[in-house]
């Protein structure tokens, strides 16, 4: 039978419809279902095997918090190992809102229902009534704290939202800084399974409270908690606050000094709310500890005697063989203290209005006065202008044109050689010979010295604002002044005019005069053993060199300027025993209110074998009041080196200068 028929006949003899086999359209049908389906099988395959990874990812992002702890910070120490800075306990009452989110749904439904109760219109939203009842429960533990400890503390509903928005996982702080009486009374009385429990942590610590405020600076408060090593990168993480240096060693040494960050990382609700205990955790380590090259003894007697004379200023003591810094004062200081946890409104603005914030040893520019005719001096000698023999005549003016300069103390010295003129400070000498050696000699000899730029020590924010004088100098910056005159020549060889530095600059450059070279690289960090500096020779003969040193030291003798280091007056006993090289200054500054005096005073000892170099600044706050360093800052330098003798053990090796 041909199965192309399309009507068979059946053994009736009739007709009978026939189709095919197959029809090729339903085959196609099915090869388009067995498509689909492969399709979707491959697609639930990958979706199985290849994103497992990121499920798990989304998983754990949904599911888990991690929450990150600051390290504690380093010590910081004295070169003795007398702490400076250290870490004391702060106790804090904190609240675990996780665990009384039961109750704030009773309060929530609590409050609702109330207000359907008494059919009030204006009922709140939810949100709003969330609100209410979290601030209602919190108060609650507060209150149950109030009562222990007699406050009567209230709940910022502003802080306690934005916790709950951002920081659900962290304690809610009810009280900060409790008294350490508060402290025991809260662990005695407070029920031990309270939500509210009492925290402690650390918080930085002075025991010589501001001496050395603006050398160890302060910190503050920081979010940027980092850990390193520690999963969970892709997880919200949760970080509690940590500190930074914002100011002074605390900044300059931030990077050791910080400590490293803990890690826990927990389980969560769907409400965010943790699962104890953690998964996984890492505790924090304490930073490393820093030893400085102060000397808390020295420190705290130049911030004793700057703090006598009421008035603003600065002191710097150095090691003469290797830069270490013995002291850095500023007065006006503050209180360290106030910035911990956190500097207050009030303490901020009464900073500013004493003038506090500034450093005056590093950022303070100031005429060095006759404490600069040491460089004079130097420039004089290497210029081949001034021999230890020079000798002038002191009328007690120079004249020069139709101008005429005073002696510093306004009578004549008569006929004066080098060495008196060091002595007695003449104004007249120097006038002479230094508008022989001339102002580029001077200027010269003063960047050979490094008075041009800052020092480089390891303290942030060091002044820029130092000048060195010359013509070039003033046709760019002063202009409207007119060119460079005779006059200008004369005030820069006494320490006027346009010339400014800073104590710390003196100090170094005392130093460096002491040890016989042109440069001392001051440093904070104490390194025992610490190789003394060599940098170039100053290059003075011998008899340069003890014609200078002949000079400053009859400074501190019988007639000298800074006599008081000596002789017994305005109480100060003499340091027996002790050689001191020194230079008083003078300067003159025109106010507002009218001509103000600058003190200074720099100083080695012994002559001998220099050991210590300082120098002290003040600023006069007085118009016309005489300021000068023997009256002023002799008692400062006085007080530092008495302390420095009283200290001295066995004799040190004698340092060869050049």
């Amino acid at each position: 039978m041909a199965t192309n028929d399309v009507n068979l006949a059946d053994r009736s003899g009739n007709l009978v419809e026939s189709y095919k086999g197959y029809d090729p359209r339903i085959i196609l049908f099915y090869f388009l279902i067995f498509a689909l389906l492969l399709t979707l099988a491959i697609g639930l395959g990958y979706q199985q095997l290849s994103k497992t990874n990121e499920y798990a990812v989304a998983e754990k992002r949904q599911n888990q918090r991690r929450i990150l702890v600051p390290g504690p910070r380093g010590y910081i120490y004295d070169r003795e190992g007398r702490l400076l800075v250290g870490n004391r306990a702060r106790f804090s009452v904190r609240l675990l809102l996780d665990e009384i989110r039961p109750e704030i749904l009773r309060e929530f439904r609590l409050i609702r229902n109330n207000y359907r109760a008494v059919n009030d219109k204006d009922i709140p939203t939810s949100r709003e009534i969330w609100r209410i009842a979290r601030v209602s429960v919190v108060q609650r533990y507060l209150d149950e704290v109030n009562r222990i400890l007699l406050r009567q503390e209230k709940v910022n509903s502003g802080e306690l939202d934005r916790h709950f928005n951002r920081e659900l996982l962290l304690p809610f702080t009810l009280i900060d800084d409790l008294e350490p009486t508060e402290y025991a009374r809260l662990l005695e009385r407070l029920p031990v399974n309270s939500p509210a429990s009492v925290y402690t942590f650390s918080t930085r610590y002075y025991p010589y409270g501001s001496a050395a405020a603006h050398t160890l600076g302060y910190v503050g408060t920081t979010d940027d908690v980092t850990i390193e090593d520690f999963p969970g990168d892709e997880l919200r993480t949760f970080k509690m606050k940590g500190t930074m240096g914002r100011d002074g060693i605390e900044k300059q040494y931030d990077a050791v000094l910080q400590g490293e960050a803990g890690g826990m990382i927990f389980r969560v609700d769907p409400s965010g709310n943790r699962i104890n205990p953690p998964i996984q955790q890492v505790f924090p380590r304490q930073g490393s500890n820093v030893t400085l090259s102060l000397d808390i003894d020295l420190q705290l007697a130049a911030e004793q005697a700057l703090t006598y004379t009421e008035m603003a200023g600065a002191a710097v003591a150095l090691e003469v063989a290797t830069g270490e810094v013995l002291v850095l004062v500023s007065k006006p200081d503050y209180d360290l203290s106030q910035f911990a946890p956190r500097l207050s409104h009030a303490a901020a603005a009464d900073m500013t209005e004493r003038g506090a914030w500034m450093n005056r040893a590093t950022q303070g520019t100031y005429l060095p006065g006759s404490s600069f005719k040491i460089l004079t001096t130097l420039a004089g000698f290497r210029s081949g202008i001034l021999t230890p023999e020079s000798r002038a005549v002191c009328n007690g003016v120079y004249v020069l044109g139709r101008a005429t300069f005073d002696c510093h103390d306004r009578h004549a010295h008569g006929d004066i050689g080098l060495e008196t003129a060091i002595e007695r400070s003449c104004n007249v000498f120097f006038y002479e010979y230094g508008r022989e050696i001339g102002v580029d000699a001077i200027a010269s000899e003063a960047r050979r010295f490094h008075l041009d730029r800052p020092t480089g020590i390891d303290l942030p924010n060091e002044t820029h604002a130092m000048v060195i004088p010359d013509p070039a100098w003033k046709r760019r910056e002063r202009p409207d002044d007119g060119p460079w005159s005779g006059g200008n020549t004369l005030h820069l060889a006494i320490g006027q005019g346009y010339l400014t530095v800073t104590p710390l600059q003196m100090a170094a450059f005392t130093a460096s005069v002491a040890r016989g070279e042109v440069w001392t690289q001051p440093t904070l960090l104490h390194q025992p053993g610490r190789p003394a500096q060599r940098t170039e020779p100053i290059g003075l003969t011998p008899a340069q060199r003890e014609a200078l040193l002949n000079g400053m030291e009859r400074v501190t003798g019988p007639h000298g300027t800074a006599r008081i280091l000596q002789s017994g007056l305005r109480g100060l006993p003499p340091l027996t025993g002790l050689r001191i090289a020194a230079k008083t200054g003078t300067a003159q500054k025109y106010s507002p209110k009218g001509m103000i005096n600058f003190a200074w005073l720099i100083a080695f000892a012994p002559v001998e074998n220099p050991q210590i170099a300082i120098a002290v600044a003040i600023e006069g706050d007085v118009p016309g009041e005489e300021t000068g360093g023997g009256l002023y800052a002799s008692p400062v330098v006085h007080a530092i080196l008495k302390t420095w003798l009283e200290k001295r053990k066995g004799s040190p090796a004698r340092i060869t200068t050049g």
